[in-house]
């Protein structure tokens, strides 16, 4: 990809690159005004880039084909299929119904479990898609126990969210991050994991506090019983294998030479091959399509908005902070990335600043520090709002329907609720986050290669 050196001044390709960017993420995060899906507001962005990118010549087709990572559309889609094959085994269910059986009726220990469950599924499947296995469960116990479903609920967006933070395959948003920087698995878990630990901690003593009343009833005790609810066993230990497998590669990848896409789709290989009875139609039509277009006309946008050096003028402008203080300058990353993504989808904000991210690295500033602020800023600032993850809107839509199932309005998780018991769960993580960064700087800004 082509850069200039030196200073860089501003000309029209920028202007225009940066109205068009504009544009499409204003229609984008007002998706619910006009009712448009953000999908469609990403492609037609992405394709009026190229047009206009090519008509004023810093831009192209084949450039645009360039400017996706298709290690991260293919690593997600390989996935996605992975656990819509696991899900009609029931596996999942018997997970669920077992914890529930041992916790006794004791409330928060009950949560604390379920939240467990979340997060090490999450360190491997993203939170989107642990939220949509964990969500309904959730619901089915409570309802069994007669306790309100909201902690819980609350309980796994939160967490998920922040467990998928720690790990490279973890959340989206860490794929863009790892595969635009080239940190392997290994690197981005040793990390990521301790800070995201600590963090995980301060959440659960959080909703412990902030739920105390719920918390502090006495449920209707009932025994789950988890025997039978696996239908279809040999898939189900199958894709257990499989994942065990897929783990012991994401570890080794970077020394085999393995791209994480490959490693997902060696894992789906093997586990359609192990179950021949896997229809393989119905897996694919589970696989969100309209996500993996969005993110693909994400990177055609703002690979367009690169090409025009916009977003190395950005830089440009940032760096004599980052020179000055470069311990200060990852914190505000951190916190800005966060209060963005609790507004608005935290995809969009990733992958501009990527490239811009990547400019300040060519001009030999040592970025390192800014990669893991980004990734856990975007990752912990999804807590602080119901939009502010995909996760986050599943589980209150799932709240939503209860609440009209049942006719009872203070089952809903609403956006006034959210922000008491969400916002603040977000604020302790990035405390909590800060100060770890603040005390092992040293080992965060140490370069990765």
């Amino acid at each position: 990809m082509e850069h200039v050196t030196g200073v860089l001044a501003w000309n029209n390709a920028m202007l225009v690159s940066a109205i068009i960017l504009a544009l499409t993420f204003v229609g984008i995060f007002t998706e619910g005004v006009h009712g448009f899906h953000r999908a469609k507001f990403a492609m037609a962005g992405a394709v009026t880039m190229v047009v206009v990118g090519q008509l004023m010549g810093f831009y192209s087709p084949l450039l645009a084909l360039k400017a996706v990572d298709w290690n991260v559309v293919f690593l997600l889609g390989a996935m996605m299929t992975i656990v819509a094959i696991m899900i009609p085994t029931g596996g999942f269910q018997a997970l669920a119904y077992r914890m529930a059986d041992l916790s006794k009726g004791r409330l928060f220990l009950l949560l604390a479990m379920l939240g467990t469950a979340v997060t090490v599924i999450s360190l491997l499947l993203d939170n989107v898609t642990t939220v949509v296995i964990f969500g309904p469960l959730i619901v089915l116990i409570c309802q069994a126990l007669r306790v309100n479903p909201i902690p819980y609920l609350l309980a796994a967006a939160l967490l998920s969210d922040t467990g998928g933070v720690a790990t490279l395959v973890g959340d989206p948003p860490n794929l863009m991050i790892g595969s635009a920087a080239s940190i392997d698995f290994n690197t981005f878990f040793i990390h990521m994991g301790g800070l995201v630990l600590v963090a995980w901690l301060a959440i659960l003593y959080v909703l412990k506090y902030l739920f105390r009343r719920e918390l502090a009833v006495t449920p209707h005790i009932q025994s789950f019983e988890s025997a039978g609810l696996i239908k279809d066993r040999k898939t189900w230990n199958a894709a257990l294998m499989v994942l065990g497998l897929m783990v012991v590669l994401f570890i080794f990848h970077h020394a085999l030479h393995w791209d994480a896409w490959f490693v997902a789709a060696l894992g789906l290989s093997a586990l359609v091959m192990l179950r021949p009875n896997v229809d393989m139609d119905k897996s694919f039509e589970d696989v969100e399509i309209t996500l993996l277009i969005f993110f693909i006309s994400l990177f055609i946008l703002v690979g367009g908005v690169e090409q025009s050096h916009f977003l190395q003028y950005l830089g440009q402008q940032i760096r004599p902070f980052v020179d000055s203080n470069l311990l200060m300058a990852a914190i505000l990353l951190m916190w800005v990335a966060a209060i963005l993504s609790a507004m608005i989808d935290n995809i969009p904000f990733t992958a501009a600043m990527v490239p811009i991210i990547l400019g300040m690295e060519q001009q030999g500033i040592n970025v390192t520090p800014l990669w893991w602020a980004l990734a856990v800023g975007v990752g912990m600032g999804g807590n602080g709002t119901h939009l502010g993850s995909t996760a986050n809107v599943f589980i209150v839509t799932l709240s939503e329907r209860i609440a009209k199932e049942r006719n009872d309005p203070s089952l809903a998780i609403t956006p006034g609720l959210w922000f008491r018991k969400g916002t603040p769960a977000m604020i302790v993580t990035l405390l909590t986050s800060s100060v770890v960064m603040w005390l092992f700087f040293d080992f965060f800004s140490k370069p990765i290669h």
